[in-house]
């Protein structure tokens, strides 16, 4: 099926199924620099293996967040002098690249799925929160100040909300601003924030005070923009909440 779609086995094709992805890539104005430059550009040349694998972009989604888990299990268990820093940011690194692979994988294949998107979804909902939850873990573990292990938990529970009210909000008919012309400056500004950056943090947990001073700058940083995202949707929302009760009435009248 999947070999139909694209125009039979030829479509397998490795360098034909980046050509492809590249031609149709989501913009980028606007976007966080790493997810714009790295993370998608990652997931473009994995959905691609994916395909000439013959893989589905739910198994991509599963291996996706098996790579999260072991990576924050590596966190967690091994000591923070060893190398597990580093492999568990690239594990982490890994999922997330994955994560936008899937996706991907989707449109090249023409196989996207209500499903599937509602799957992407709940992955998406318990790998935020579940990262900064790995974080408070590994901090005590290691007899971290109680002061951060509460700071990650807040964390977790902060990546949580945030996502659930984005989602919910774009269900509820919130217009979202358009990118389609922001300059390259803003992509850079929202690097704070992504998710990349707070996997690349990982790497500095062998040596304590970087990362803590690290982690909860990006924290600080996250919770403010996070209170004018909100505060934004809030208002959009009251907007779009009063033209459709205007609407209402003048159909009334």
């Amino acid at each position: 099926m999947e070999g139909q779609a694209m125009g039979g086995h030829a479509s397998r094709s490795y360098r034909d199924a980046v050509r492809r992805l590249s031609a149709s890539q989501k913009p980028g104005a606007g976007v966080p620099a790493y997810l714009r430059w790295v993370n998608r550009g990652l997931g473009r040349h994995a959905a691609a293996l994916a395909h000439r694998l013959g893989l589905t972009p739910n198994a991509v989604t599963a291996i996706s967040f098996t790579a999260s888990l072991l990576g924050m299990a590596v966190l967690i268990g091994l000591p923070a002098w060893s190398p597990a820093p580093a492999v568990a940011a690239a594990l982490l690194l890994a999922g997330y690249a994955l994560d936008s692979a899937d996706g991907q994988l989707a449109r090249l294949t023409r196989s996207g799925s209500l499903q599937g998107e509602w799957l992407d979804h709940v992955i998406d909902a318990i790998r935020l929160p579940l990262f900064h939850v790995a974080v408070a873990a590994a901090l005590f573990m290691r007899d971290a100040p109680l002061w951060s292990v509460a700071a990650a938990l807040g964390f977790a529970v902060l990546s949580s909300a945030w996502f659930f009210a984005q989602t919910l909000a774009e269900k509820l008919g919130s217009p979202e601003p358009t990118h389609a012309t922001a300059p390259a400056w803003v992509s850079f500004a929202k690097l704070p924030y992504d998710v990349g950056v707070q996997y690349l943090a990982v790497l500095a947990f062998g040596v304590l005070p970087l990362f803590l001073t690290i982690y909860v700058g990006i924290l600080a940083v996250t919770a403010l923009i996070a209170a004018a995202s909100l505060r934004r949707k809030y208002r959009a929302l009251s907007r779009a909440h009063a033209a459709r009760v205007a609407t209402l009435e003048d159909a009334l009248r």
